[in-house]
């Protein structure tokens, strides 16, 4: 699993209980699955298509930084099926962990539009082979 950012929690992301709102690290975890997809598929058309079931193992409270990892299960024609771990940066304990989630790629018209892609790239490689 590759960890991409990092947040810190701050008294907005509280709930009542103190602790880190559920909302708000699904809203961070949506954000940066469809960021990972777009950086993945080369395409800023991504929707949110399916999120499985959330497991909540642990809780943040005020003040935790907390990093968010992505990683890529498998390619689909016009998809990008992705898991991801939430965790303390500095304890390393997990807080939430989602097995599926599905991003979708979108051509101009709204409608789903095969990627080809097959395999992870990174930046790095892309820019050496334009060099």
């Amino acid at each position: 699993m590759r960890y991409h950012t990092r947040k810190i929690v701050k008294p907005q992301d509280l709930n009542p209980n103190n602790t880190l709102f559920g909302g708000r690290v699904l809203e961070w975890i949506d954000e940066e699955a469809a960021l990972y997809s777009a950086i993945q598929l080369e395409n800023k058309r991504i929707v949110t298509k399916f999120m499985s079931e959330i497991n909540f193992v642990s809780s943040a409270v005020q003040g935790d930084i907390v990093e968010i990892g992505m990683d890529v299960v498998k390619f689909g024609k016009s998809s990008i099926i992705l898991q991801c771990e939430v965790r303390n940066k500095l304890t390393r304990k997990t807080i939430i962990r989602v097995e599926n989630i599905t991003m979708v790629n979108i051509g101009e018209d709204g409608l789903p539009k095969p990627h080809g892609k097959t395999q992870i790239e990174f930046v790095k490689d892309r820019l050496k082979k334009s060099s």
